[in-house]
């Protein structure tokens, strides 16, 4: 009897004549939150943007003390202004090639599974390993031209500093570019964090050379980091994928002209992009000494909130993005994007209204020791002032433009990505400011013009996109 009551009182409940009181609105509210956090942290788009952001938080910290080094030591002297036409186009075409890379292939390799896909990433590596060679080569043997052409106004004197500048940091070339491809391969993943970390690689060896090499080398110190720190960063992405990358021997039918043909579209879409940066900096080496400089610095300043809002929304973004392309779904994929656009824009806004604001106590505050003088200051503000409205054009229209390459709908960014440096070259030929203030606004103006003109063509396409998507999944349906 004994060990049956209490084998009855252990397995039923005893009835005490108290009730379970109802769950409070508190509670609810507890549970709905903890059901949204548990999503949002199992969304591969959230812990993406996570992981990006963590390795654009770790760079821009690192590139904070690089820029305040360079100002240190190199002021807006002339010999900033040759390293700042010599590192900076290498930086801006490394850049291009890792956004094209990643862009024209991220969806190429997602379309794959297992085997494919690994032997898809093994004959990129071939065909392309031998491009950027090449391109390292070539930017090695010409730097006397690239000179002349990307700073035309530099003073004589610093000219064969430039060039030796250019020909250090163009041995950086092939290791961005083979990274890039290693990244697009990890994307597609979901492992984003080994490539999150290109630019904080990049500016710790670029501190670590200069500091090291400054008493030696000068400033030749660093181009020598930049360059050994895009060769960290590969060996990096390069472990990280080498697992995956050799799944398989899955033989593979694709022609390498296919594959060289393949990223043309976004190669000429982030090129045309870069040359409006590029066209700014040599009508900057016309206006005068330490000019140049002063719009790097100014450059270096908008890269931080830029990164920001393009890169963790688009590296996660695109790959949804790729994947609903793939199951027809572009109205999902639309509402997508207008939601991302939306809050890309108020952040840019805001971010550009505190900038112009609080530009020159900024600017003291951070660089104003050494060799940046208050002269500097004043001058680095005034080019700012011009410089910063393009956080605002640049941003969306690479956000849109990115999106559109992802629903493999490229003729409209191609289209209106040459309207910046038209806007500009036209800007600067028939004006031709003078003062540090205007050297800026028509790159500015010329991305504002070209994403409003983007973002109308592609609102009114959107409906014949999302009817032709409609009228193609037919025949699947009806042999499924």
């Amino acid at each position: 009897m004994g060990g049956s009551a209490r084998s009855s009182s252990q397995g039923l409940p005893l009835n005490t004549g108290q009730t379970t009181p109802p769950p409070s609105p508190a509670d609810a509210k507890g549970r709905i939150a903890e059901r949204v956090l548990g999503r949002a942290v199992e969304s591969p788009l959230v812990r993406g943007g996570l992981a990006i952001s963590a390795g654009l938080i770790t760079g821009n910290l690192i590139g904070f003390f690089r820029v305040a080094l360079t100002a240190y030591l190199l002021g807006t002297h002339s010999a900033a202004d040759a390293l700042a036409v010599a590192v900076g186009p290498i930086d801006t075409m490394n850049s291009v090639l890792i956004n094209t890379m990643v862009f024209a292939f991220v969806p190429m390799l997602t379309q794959r599974e297992g085997a494919a896909r690994a032997a898809l990433f093994r004959r990129l590596n071939q065909v392309f390993s031998r491009v950027f060679f090449v391109l390292g080569i070539s930017m090695i043997l010409g730097a006397p031209w690239l000179i002349r052409a990307l700073a035309p106004g530099l003073d004589a004197n610093y000219v064969p500093t430039a060039i030796a500048l250019l020909r250090i940091a163009s041995l950086s070339c092939f290791a961005a570019g083979t990274a890039a491809l290693h990244a697009a391969f990890l994307f597609t993943h979901r492992r984003f964090a080994p490539s999150a970390f290109y630019q904080a690689w990049l500016n710790l060896f670029t501190v670590i050379g200069a500091l090291s090499l400054w008493r030696v080398l000068g400033v030749y110190g660093f181009a020598i980091g930049f360059s050994v720190g895009a060769w960290v960063h590969l060996a990096v992405v390069y472990f990280a994928a080498r697992s995956g990358a050799h799944a398989g021997a899955e033989r593979l039918d694709v022609h390498w002209r296919e594959l060289l043909a393949k990223p043309a579209s976004f190669l000429i879409y982030a090129g045309m992009l870069a040359m409006n940066v590029i066209v700014t900096r040599a009508y900057a080496t016309h206006a005068g000494p330490g000019m140049a400089a002063a719009l790097d610095y100014s450059m270096r300043c908008l890269n931080v909130p830029l990164a920001y809002l393009i890169s963790p929304v688009t590296n996660s973004l695109l790959p949804e993005i790729a994947r609903l392309r793939s199951r027809l779904r572009f109205r999902e994929a639309f509402r997508l994007i207008d939601k991302t656009i939306a809050l890309v824009a108020l952040a840019a806004i805001a971010g550009c209204a505190v900038g112009i604001g609080l530009r020159q106590p900024l600017i003291s505050l951070l660089f104003e020791r050494g060799s940046f003088t208050a002269q500097s200051t004043r001058l680095v503000s005034a080019v700012f002032l011009g410089f910063a409205p393009s956080l605002i054009g640049w941003s969306l229209l690479e956000l849109t433009s990115r999106s559109l390459f992802a629903l493999d709908r490229p003729q409209l960014p191609l289209w209106t990505v040459g309207i910046p440096v038209i806007f500009n070259l036209g800007f600067v030929l028939l004006v031709r400011p003078s003062d540090p203030q205007w050297i800026g606004l028509g790159a500015s103006l010329g991305f504002l013009i070209a994403f409003l003109l983007l973002f109308t063509l592609m609102r009114a396409n959107r409906r014949r996109w999302i009817e032709q998507a409609a009228r193609d999944s037919k025949p699947a349906l009806d042999t499924a």
